[in-house]
C-alpha cells in the first residue's frame, strides 16, 4: 500500500485484493456485540468535506469510530472556506494540529492530489471524491459487494473478478464513480462496457480499458452485474438529453429490462437514487439490487483503507487459534504495527 489513496488508477492487483480481503474481515466485526477495534487509537482523522455528501461522510465517519480513531468534521459551509480561505491555508491549520490522515472531498478535480503531494501537510490523504475525476473507495466497495454476489463471501478470498462481464450506465461524463470503476475492475479482470447517449460520453473514452455501446438492452443479457449512475444535473450546463421520459424509455432500467438480464446477475447504484429517472421502484427495491448493501460494504471497505494506511501493511487478522488467542480479536493495535515501512 502506498502513503495515500488518490486514484483508483493507483491500486494494483495485489494492493486492491489485498483491501477486499482485509474489508472481510473487517466486516466481521459488525456482527459482534460491540463493533469497535483498537487499532487506530490515538490517531486523528479529519474528513474534509467541501462537497455536500450524506453516505460517504457518513460511512467514513461510521469506519473512523469503530476503528477507535479521533475524528474531526470539517465542512466548508460554516468554516472559514466561506471567507475565502484557501485549500493549502485550511491544510497548514490542519498540519499544526497534529493531524495523521485526512479524508477528503472537493469539487474541483485534482484537489487530493494537490494535497498529498504539496508539502503542506504530512498526513495520509484519502480521497472521498473530486470533481469529476475519482472516488476511489467508491470503486472498491462496489469490487467488494460484486466479488461478495458474484464469487462468494469466503470462496472470494484471495481472487479478483478475472472474466465477470460489469455494465455501468448513465451519465458517465460527469461521473466519477463511472471512472474509478473502470480503473479498478480493469485491473481485477473484469470485462468493462459503458452504456449511455453519445452525449454523456466523454471525450477520450476510447482510451480507456472499456468497451463502449449506445444500446442498453443488447447488453443486459450478457452482464453480470449492472451499475446505474445518476444523471448529475447540479454538473450539466447544456441540454445533454431532450426529456427525462426519453432517457428513461432508452437508458433506464425497469422490470421488464430486469427480467432480460441472467438470473445470477445483480443490480448496483452508487446513491443517491432517482427513482423514475435511471431505475424504477420495482428494480430498486427487489432482491437483485443491492444499494443498501453497498452502504454496509462502504464501511467495511473504508475501515480496511484506513487500517492498511494508518495501522499496518499485513491482513487484518491472522485466524489465531483458540488457543493461542480470544476469539474476538481484531486487527492489531497501531503501536504493534510496522507504520515506520512507510
Amino acid at each position: 500500500m502506498q502513503r495515500h489513496l488518490i486514484s483508483a488508477a493507483d491500486l494494483t492487483r495485489d494492493d486492491a485484493v489485498l483491501i477486499l480481503d482485509t474489508a472481510e474481515e473487517m466486516a466481521r466485526v459488525a456482527d459482534r456485540p460491540i463493533k469497535k477495534l483498537p487499532t487506530l487509537r490515538g490517531r486523528t482523522i479529519v474528513n474534509l468535506f467541501f462537497e455536500d455528501s450524506t453516505r460517504t461522510r457518513i460511512s467514513f465517519e461510521a469506519a473512523e469510530k469503530r476503528l477507535s480513531a479521533d475524528v474531526i468534521n470539517f465542512t466548508a459551509k460554516g468554516s472559514s472556506v466561506s471567507k475565502g480561505e484557501s485549500l493549502k491555508d485550511t491544510a497548514q491549520t490542519l498540519e499544526a494540529m497534529g493531524v495523521d490522515a485526512v479524508v477528503i472531498r472537493h469539487g474541483a478535480s485534482g484537489a487530493p492530489y494537490r494535497l498529498a503531494n504539496s508539502g503542506w501537510i504530512d498526513a495520509a490523504v484519502i480521497n472521498a471524491g473530486d470533481g469529476t475525476h475519482q472516488h476511489p473507495t467508491q470503486a472498491l466497495l462496489d469490487a467488494f459487494t460484486m466479488r461478495r454476489r458474484l464469487v462468494g463471501r469466503d470462496a472470494g478470498l484471495g481472487k479478483d473478478l478475472s472474466g465477470k462481464r460489469i455494465t455501468l450506465v448513465g451519465d458517465v461524463l460527469h461521473s466519477r464513480v463511472a471512472r474509478s470503476n473502470v480503473d479498478l475492475l480493469h485491473t481485477l479482470g473484469a470485462e468493462v462496457t459503458l452504456v449511455a447517449p453519445p452525449t454523456l460520453v466523454p471525450v477520450g473514452v476510447g482510451t480507456w480499458p472499456c468497451e463502449v455501446s449506445y444500446d442498453l438492452d443488447s447488453t443486459l443479457p450478457k452482464s453480470d452485474a449492472v451499475m446505474m449512475l445518476r444523471v448529475q444535473r447540479e454538473r450539466m450546463n447544456a441540454a445533454f438529453f431532450p426529456t427525462e421520459r426519453e432517457y428513461s424509455r432508452r437508458y433506464g432500467l425497469d422490470g421488464d429490462r430486469m427480467a432480460r438480464m441472467p438470473e445470477h446477475a445483480i443490480v448496483m447504484h452508487p446513491g443517491p437514487m432517482v427513482r423514475g429517472m435511471e431505475i424504477t421502484a420495482e428494480v430498486a427495491d427487489s432482491e437483485r439490487c443491492t444499494v443498501v448493501e453497498q452502504v454496509a460494504n462502504g464501511v467495511s471497505i473504508r475501515m480496511a483503507v484506513l487500517y492498511l494506511l494508518l495501522g499496518g501493511n499485513e491482513p487484518a487478522v491472522a485466524h489465531p487459534s483458540p488457543a493461542t488467542a480470544p476469539e474476538s480479536r481484531g486487527p492489531a493495535p497501531a503501536s504493534e504495527s510496522r507504520t515506520e515501512e512507510k
